[in-house]
Parts: C-alpha cells; sequence; structure tokens
C-alpha cells in the first residue's frame, strides 16, 4: 500500500503545474502533459479495482465501489462504475495495462480494447494483444477504431454480424409536435440507411451554401465573410432536411431511385479479406451489405495490378472521372496529418504543381481538403510572439 509521501508529492507537483498552465502551453509540453494525465487515468483505474477488490468500501455500508466513490469523489456514480469495470477488464489485458500506465495509449484506446475483448475473442486478444497495442499507440484514433472493427470481424465473425443485426433492429425516428407547434425529434439509424440519409443531406446542404455564398459575394464581393451568410450551419441542415422531404413529396412517379454504391477494396493496408467500409471510413460487415446487392453498385478497384495501368500521362488540368475516384479509394482523406476531412469532400491535387509541369497522374495527385490545398500556395505568415 502507498503511503501518504506518494500522494503528497504528486500534489506538490501538481500544484506547481496548476500554478500557471498557460507556461505550458508549447507543443513539447502539450504531448508530455497529455501523456501525464493519460498514466494518471491509468494508475487511478488500477487503484480503483484494487480498492474494490480489497472490499473497504463496505466499511462504510456502501453497495458497491461506484457509491462509495460517488460519495466521496463526487464524481457521478456512472462514471465511477465504468471505470471500476475497466479496471477489472485490464486484469486480462497486461499489455494494455502496461502501456497505460506508460502513457503510451490513452483511455480511449483502452476501452475499445477492453470492448473488443469477449467470450468469442478472447483467444485471438490474447494472440494478438501485443500488436493491437503497438498499432494503438501509433494510429489516430479514427484509424484505430478502423483496425480494431476489422479485427473484430476476423475474431468473431459470428458476433460481428450479429451487431450488425442489432443496429439494423434498433433502428428508429422520432418526430413530435411541441405545444408551441415547433418540431421536435431525434433518429438512430444503422450504417447503411445512417450513410444514405447523410450523404443526401451534406449534398443538399452544399447546394444550399453554394447558393448563399454566391449570393454574399454578389453583394459584398470579396469581402464577403461566413458570418454574411444568411443562415447558421443548423439552420441551413434543417432546412437542407426540409427540402429533401419536398423533393421527395414532388418526384415524378417515373423517377429512378438512387442506388448506392459499394466499394470492394483489394490490398488495403489495415487486414487482407472483410474489407467494407464507406468512404468516411465506416467499417460494416459483409452481412451488412448482402441485402443491398441487387439493388447496389459494387465498384472494384484495385491498385498496382498487372491487368492495369494505373499511370498515364494526360494533357488536362483537372483530375476527373475514374482518375478522381482512384484518388479518393486510395486516400481515403486529406493528405495533410492533422486533417481527417474524407476525400468525397476534398479536391484532388497535383503534388507538383500543375504549372511546374506536374502530370495529371494518380502518382503525382492527392486529395486535399480546401483549406490545406490552398495554404500550400500561401506565402508563410509572420512568426509567433514571444
Amino acid at each position: 500500500m502507498y503511503d501518504g509521501g506518494v500522494i503528497d508529492g504528486l500534489e506538490a507537483a501538481l500544484d506547481k503545474v496548476c500554478g500557471d498552465p498557460c507556461a505550458l502551453a508549447d507543443a513539447e509540453s502539450m504531448e508530455r502533459l497529455y501523456r501525464c494525465l493519460s498514466r494518471m487515468e491509468a494508475a487511478t483505474t488500477v487503484a480503483t479495482a484494487a480498492f474494490e477488490a480489497g472490499g473497504r468500501w463496505r466499511d462504510d455500508g456502501a453497495r458497491s465501489v461506484a457509491a462509495w466513490l460517488a460519495q466521496r469523489t463526487l464524481v457521478p456514480k456512472s462514471s465511477c462504475g465504468r471505470r471500476a469495470q475497466l479496471g477489472r477488464d485490464l486484469r486480462h489485458l497486461s499489455l494494455v495495462e502496461a502501456a497505460w500506465l506508460d502513457g503510451g495509449i490513452a483511455s480511449a484506446q483502452v476501452a475499445l480494447l477492453a470492448r473488443a475483448r469477449t467470450p468469442a475473442s478472447e483467444e485471438a486478444m490474447a494472440r494478438d494483444e501485443a500488436l493491437l497495442v503497438a498499432q494503438g499507440g501509433a494510429l489516430r484514433f479514427d484509424r484505430f477504431c478502423r483496425s480494431m472493427a476489422y479485427w473484430s470481424q476476423l475474431a468473431d465473425p459470428d458476433g460481428a454480424e450479429a451487431s450488425a443485426a442489432d443496429q439494423h433492429e434498433a433502428r428508429r425516428v422520432h418526430l413530435s409536435k411541441s405545444l408551441d407547434g415547433t418540431w421536435i425529434g431525434d433518429m438512430v439509424l444503422d450504417p447503411v440507411s445512417g450513410e444514405t440519409v447523410s450523404g443526401e443531406l451534406a449534398r443538399i446542404y452544399e447546394e444550399l451554401w453554394r447558393e448563399e455564398w454566391a449570393e454574399a459575394r454578389e453583394r459584398l464581393g470579396d469581402d464577403a465573410r461566413a458570418a454574411d451568410l444568411a443562415r447558421t450551419p443548423a439552420q441551413r441542415r434543417a432546412d437542407a432536411f426540409t427540402e429533401m422531404a419536398t423533393r421527395s413529396r414532388t418526384a415524378p412517379a417515373d423517377g429512378r431511385r438512387p442506388e448506392p454504391l459499394f466499394s470492394v477494396v483489394v490490398g488495403y493496408e489495415t487486414f487482407a479479406g472483410r474489407i467494407c467500409e464507406f468512404d468516411d471510413g465506416t467499417v460494416v460487415s459483409p452481412g451488412t451489405l448482402a441485402g443491398w446487392l441487387d439493388k447496389a453498385w459494387v465498384e472494384r478497384i484495385v491498385f498496382d495490378s498487372p491487368s492495369r495501368v494505373t499511370d498515364v500521362g494526360v494533357t488536362t488540368r483537372l483530375f476527373t472521372g475514374a482518375l478522381r475516384r482512384a484518388l479518393e479509394v486510395r486516400d481515403r482523406e486529406c493528405f495533410h496529418d492533422y486533417c481527417d476531412v474524407v476525400a468525397s469532400r476534398c479536391e484532388a491535387d497535383h503534388i507538383e504543381p500543375y504549372a511546374a509541369g506536374g502530370r495529371t497522374t494518380e502518382r503525382n495527385g492527392r486529395m486535399a481538403c480546401g483549406f490545406h490545398n490552398r495554404s500550400r500556395h500561401k506565402p508563410p505568415g509572420p512568426p509567433p510572439r514571444e
């Protein structure tokens, strides 16, 4: 058991840190602060599990360790319960616990790893724990989630399909009118349905935004800013939703229903095999798509295949058609390390500028969001103030 001197020393160090936090507002300090935060969370979680096992909380008449912690620390009981459960899970994940205590991974990665260990996947977890911990410490979190989703499918394919079926069964939409006539609602959609609704909503939102921006530019010229637009993003999204319903009501009887497009990517770097995901990186089980295959397009894109030439020098200025689509599927998102804008919302950019002789080819192309595509051509700004 730790003596009070350890906690005294920790509190003394925290007093110094909290005395002037802004003095730590540099890149190196930020990384180290977050690493220390992870280590503190890890130590607290492991200690919580040990405290629970010791049973001393029962001396005060508490029904659970979560109830005891909620009373003594004023932290919500649900949060205390989750921490205690995570501490119990770590008893089966020694490498995850060690990496967390060392600050190599954070609580989000730990929770994802603990959730992935099920009775059906525990043998695979014991085999792959070191690999998964290494990925958790190296990949950006959204990419790690994608890797874990594929690992879970491989480790427990039946469980993945059952989970997908549960998601579909849990779909719901609620919309009701309040006493003052305002409509209030919420929805839960499975991945395929959600992608369909979200994609069309985003398309109409972009259409409305472009109309507003054109009006603002016509009115204010180059001085137009986002604050000059008539609607907030939330208001524009609401209007896009209404417009989507209006277009559905007025669609011609002989109109053609939009057909979903699924991409099958061969040779994806994370795991070979069960590769099914949307362009925003959402991983879905193969069974989820099975019911759509009679009404969807399936797109196969193979890179570096001997049966297909992937680079052909052309004189066109823009990346269009199949060439742009190849870049979207290959890059998945903006090229910049600090950006996660999905490729479908990005611009196709020349790595070597077209004006400098860069060719419009797959090898010389990359996806870039509007911000990072423009910023690479801007002169560097003034140095930061001391």
